[in-house]
């Protein structure tokens, strides 16, 4: 049994018409969870469970959590997840459906992280790292070898956002292994999240003082070692937006497909749809739309009120 699904891409004819370009979606917002999370988290889940883990135990802001719960449950195994205080409760409610334990602790992720890491330990359980495993980015990687077999020619560039890196090292993976050599890579933080950005413009791995913003599930102060190694590629080119552009961008996404995307996926959205003047040196164009569970109609026009009004 597979934790996930194969996910459809799709394309918007307004879009495309609107900037003569070729612009596809790769619908991760489609998966069970609500995010492509579950590629990589379920293949460490079934790992650790074959090697007679106890429990599995995660640090995450949602999503991750939430994919962590979901892969426990079908697998028949104890989970418990550790989210920050920012976390909110309808959040929290979902990850508790899966029959997870939550428990809040720590006022950003890196505090739950240290503390899911302590829990695991003493149960003799499994951490799930929300990104930082190579089994995560294996699993991740399996977006690209999915294009491939629904036949989507290497696209000029792709765009993803970006937390701890998870997905960006699972893209990287992926497009090395399916020898798509040309194809750019554009990674999207917001300006409270840029762990990325900093740590290329700088050419060493940053530590931000704090996580600010509206992107909370990009709110990683550090990418993992892996995804600043891919990160000095000369392929890879951060962009940073800000959270209005990412509010703007899911409402536009939202009318094209019928589909609400948390902030964090409204980051990649916001190039294609705001700033189109930075793709215009690619024709062909993937964006992954990572998804997310931490949105509905009353937050988007709460959080629409709080960003966007002038």
């Amino acid at each position: 049994m597979s934790l996930f699904i194969e996910t459809p891409v799709f394309e918007s004819m307004l879009l495309n018409s609107s900037l003569n370009k070729n612009v596809l979606f790769k619908m991760e917002c489609f998966q069970p969870v609500g995010s492509f999370k579950i590629r990589g988290i379920g293949n460490l889940c079934e790992r650790e469970i074959r090697m007679g883990k106890s429990c599995l135990v995660s640090s995450s802001g949602g999503n991750a959590g939430y994919a962590v719960a979901y892969a426990g449950r079908l697998l028949n195994t104890e989970v418990k997840v550790i989210v920050p205080e920012t976390t909110p409760p309808a959040v929290q409610e979902l990850i508790k459906s899966q029959e997870a334990e939550v428990i809040v602790h720590g006022k950003v992720w890196d505090e739950s992280h240290l503390k899911a890491l302590e829990i695991a330990q003493s149960l003799n359980g499994a951490y799930i790292s929300p990104f930082d495993h190579p089994l995560i980015w294996n699993g991740h990687s399996t977006l690209i070898d999915e294009m491939v077999r629904q036949d989507v020619k290497a696209p000029d560039a792709i765009i993803l956002s970006v937390g701890g890196g998870g997905l960006f090292c699972g893209i990287m993976e992926g497009i090395v292994r399916n020898r798509w050599i040309q194809t750019q890579i554009i990674t999207v933080e917001t300006e409270g999240t840029q762990s990325l950005y900093q740590s290329k413009q700088e050419g060493k791995r940053i530590t931000l003082p704090e996580i600010s913003g509206i992107a909370t599930s990009l709110g990683a102060k550090t990418i993992s070692s892996k995804a600043f190694e891919y990160a000095m590629d000369e392929r890879v080119h951060p962009v940073i937006v800000s959270d209005s552009d990412c509010i703007n961008a899911i409402e536009r996404f939202a009318h094209d497909f019928r589909v609400l995307v948390e902030p964090a996926c409204g980051a990649s959205l916001a190039l294609p749809y705001l700033k189109p003047d930075q793709l215009s040196m690619y024709e062909n164009i993937m964006v992954i739309v990572c998804g997310g569970i931490g949105m509905d109609p009353d937050k988007l026009k709460q959080l629409k009120q709080q960003y966007c009004s002038s």
